[in-house]
């Protein structure tokens, strides 16, 4: 505030001084010529009229200057009242920003738990219809129905969701009080005419028992296959019969209870003949068995004819070497005549030809062994054919098979396993018995090339002992001499 007086001071000093000097320039103006003394006199006028107005305006400023004081210090603390205010209302509003950030984490947290409680409770309810028996389904599927379209109800509230699915849980409490003493209610199931058929249902544990309005039909409810209606199995037992019609009319009697729950009949239902499994494997089956009964003769003929080939006795050969050794050859032809099969026609041969040459004895020898070879193994090679054969055959049916479940799959679709089943029986059927036919095959055929080889192996070694115990010549026979004999 006292900076300001000598400024208006200064100010007025200066009007006072301009108003001299333009009054000075008009005189000069007027006179060309002024006196010093009209100077001095009018500058000491103006000088006391400036200080006149500069006391004037000391008085006016120091008037002033208390209510200004005065209004400035109200100011300054209104100012300081108002700074109090609003660092209150800023740290008031830091604290309300705090608050909702962290009420905003909340309601997130809140939300992440009520989807996940949401999803829990969809689990439940479809765990819940999972578990229930297929006669139950007409009882609880409208209310489990009604809870599985609530979360896809945009229009309901978080409440009213969590209580419709909620209502789930109450019906599985329910459904406990009722499993302790069983049940009755109201249903429809398909009766073994096909009809579909009102009655009453009871309910006892994993079992449930049908009985039709009209008493008709009676027996335990299943699942039917490829249909969501309830089955009923009608009890082939007329006393079982008597009892589940009492014990669905609630005039006591005994509970039939089926303690595999269905599993065995379903297996003895699936049970097929022979004949009929073989029929499922189509036309190639037809192949197969000609195939399969040919293989069979031929090693039942091979086998009765190597089992009844006669070999030398071990008394007959010693006594043919010891013939052979002494030179004897009339005794050694004798004894070789006697023997039968293919290993005494070979040493009959050799007998009949002593006193040869050795390599021609050998050739004779061998010629006989040749011939009950090819004799032998005559017709296993064809078991080895079908041994190789019945796989392939097997692998046509399995092509052929599959061939036809993609045919029947673009007709009527893949939902369906009893459309696909017969291209799938013939595919695996003949995969099955080709498999059937090739492996016994496989193992004959070893068998009897085995024993084939036994037999020859056999005269093989009666050859070399007959040539190790045949006597050299005395002297080798003229070649013209040879060849007449």
């Amino acid at each position: 505030m006292n900076t300001k007086i000598p400024i208006l001071a200064l100010l007025a000093a200066a009007l006072a001084w301009s108003g001299e000097a333009r009054a000075q320039a008009a005189a000069q103006a007027q006179d060309p010529q002024p006196t010093l003394a009209g100077a001095a006199a009018s500058m000491e006028r103006d000088m006391k009229a400036a200080l006149a107005e500069l006391d004037a305006l000391r008085r006016q400023i120091g008037a002033e200057r208390l209510p200004l004081a005065a209004r400035l210090s109200e100011a300054e603390a209104k100012l300081s009242s108002v700074r109090g205010e609003f660092d209150a209302v800023s740290g008031e509003l830091i604290e309300k920003t705090d608050d909702l950030t962290s009420l905003e984490g909340t309601l997130k947290s809140l939300r992440q738990q009520s989807d996940y409680l949401s999803t829990l409770l969809g689990q439940y309810s479809e765990e819940f219809k999972s578990r229930l028996h297929i006669a139950e389904l007409q009882r609880y599927g409208a209310p489990l129905e009604v809870a599985r379209l609530a979360l896809e109800n945009d229009k309901l509230t978080d409440a009213e969701r969590f209580e419709t699915q909620l209502s789930v849980v109450d019906l599985s409490l329910d459904k406990l009080e009722d499993a302790l003493g069983g049940v009755r209610f109201d249903g429809k199931a398909k009766v073994d005419s096909g009809e579909i058929k009102d009655g009453r249902v009871v309910l006892m544990g994993p079992m449930a028992l049908f009985q039709s309005a009209d008493l008709q039909d009676v027996g335990a409810i299943e699942e039917g296959r490829n249909s969501l209606e309830p089955s009923v199995y009608t009890f082939p037992d007329e006393r079982d019969r008597e009892a589940a019609g009492r014990v669905v009319q609630g005039t006591g009697g005994k509970f039939p209870m089926d303690v595999t729950l269905g599993n065995a009949r379903k297996v003895d239902s699936i049970q097929e003949t022979w004949w009929e499994h073989v029929q499922k494997g189509g036309p190639i089956m037809i192949p197969m068995a000609v195939l399969a009964g040919t293989a069979l003769l031929v090693v039942l003929l091979k086998w009765l004819s190597m089992a009844f080939v006669r070999r030398p006795s071990r008394r007959q050969l010693t006594q043919l070497l010891a013939a052979l050794e002494g030179g004897d050859q009339a005794t050694a032809v004798e004894i070789a005549g006697a023997m039968r099969g293919p290993g005494g026609r070979m040493l009959a041969a050799g007998a009949t030809h002593l006193g040869q040459p050795r390599e021609l004895i050998e050739e004779v020898m061998f010629e006989k062994l040749l011939t009950a070879r090819l004799k032998l193994q005559s017709w296993l090679p064809f078991v080895a054919i079908c041994a190789t054969s019945a796989p392939l055959l097997g692998l046509l049916g399995t092509v052929t098979g599959i061939m036809g479940t993609f045919a029947l799959m673009t007709e009527f679709g893949g939902g369906d396993p009893k459309v696909l089943s017969s291209g799938i029986s013939e595919a695996l059927v003949t995969t099955e018995n080709g498999l059937v036919i090739a492996i016994p095959s496989l193992l004959l055929h070893a068998f009897l090339s085995r024993k084939a080889k036994g037999l020859t192996d056999g005269m093989e070694k009666m050859a070399v002992q007959f040539m190790n115990h045949m006597r050299a010549p005395a002297a080798a026979a003229p070649a013209d001499k040879v060849e007449a004999d």
